[in-house]
């Protein structure tokens, strides 16, 4: 049984597919694979559910009917499969906000401090941004912690994916506003539930739904088994999890 999350997918294709030669049970998760070299994709959300909750939350945050102002999105690679299909659909959903205007996408390579090395940069060379899509669990914080640096808490605002134990303090000390993300203990155990379904034969092509144990039937649309609704974390909620 192999269960991989690439962040590059040519990268780990032709291993996945070596597994696959050999009668090994392959799926990804969190981050999706070539399809050929896998059998399905447990996914968290659509990348639709992501890409459009993270406007709309930085939209939110930065208020307004119509917000208005330059943002920008920190991801970790340019190659992050996953994190392409974000930014597309990003970028769709930025449609419906006029007045926001993407100036700049930059790699932060899954390294904190360059996160927060190009939050800065973004803001020196955008003196008048309003916002940050940061859209890895590494590059948030990194981000986050550029702008109460810089003194910009509740003037550039920033929005993301990455966990409330990390963002807490940043959500609680008025820096970030939301936090984007879905309950990944329940991913780890959907991706367990799936794994094991594969292996006993009862979870084949063509499913429509899969018995995950406690978490009940899951909705498989095509080859991805979906965890189900996106969770945003403001101030009045992020002290209920743990995680």
């Amino acid at each position: 049984m192999s269960s991989p999350s690439p962040n590059d997918p040519d990268v780990l294709a032709p291993a996945m597919k070596a597994a696959r030669d050999k009668g090994i049970k392959v799926l990804t998760w969190d981050a999706d694979g070539q399809k050929d070299a896998r059998e399905f994709f447990v996914n968290q959300a659509t990348s639709q559910q992501i890409g459009f909750a993270l406007v709309d939350a930085l939209a939110k945050d930065i208020g307004g009917a119509q917000p208005k102002g330059k943002v920008a999105i920190i991801t970790a690679t340019l190659t992050a499969a996953n994190q392409n299909e974000w930014i597309k659909y990003i970028k769709e959903r930025l449609k419906k906000y006029p007045g926001l205007q993407l100036v700049a996408t930059k790699p932060s390579n899954e390294d904190q401090k360059l996160a927060f090395s190009v939050a800065q940069d973004l803001m020196k060379a955008h003196p008048d941004l309003k916002g940050i899509f940061a859209i890895t669990s590494v590059a948030f914080p990194g981000a986050a912690e550029a702008i109460k640096q810089a003194g910009k808490s509740g003037q550039v605002f920033v929005t993301g994916l990455s966990t409330p134990n990390d963002m807490r303090d940043y959500v609680l000390g008025g820096t970030v506003r939301s936090v984007v993300l879905w309950n990944t203990m329940d991913l780890g155990r959907l991706t367990v539930e799936a794994a094991r379904a594969l292996k006993t034969g009862k979870l084949k092509a063509g499913a429509t739904s899969l018995q995950a144990g406690k978490l009940g039937a899951k909705k498989i649309q095509g080859d991805n088994i979906l965890l189900g609704d996106i969770l945003v974390f403001t101030k009045d909620i992020i002290k209920n999890y743990n995680f």
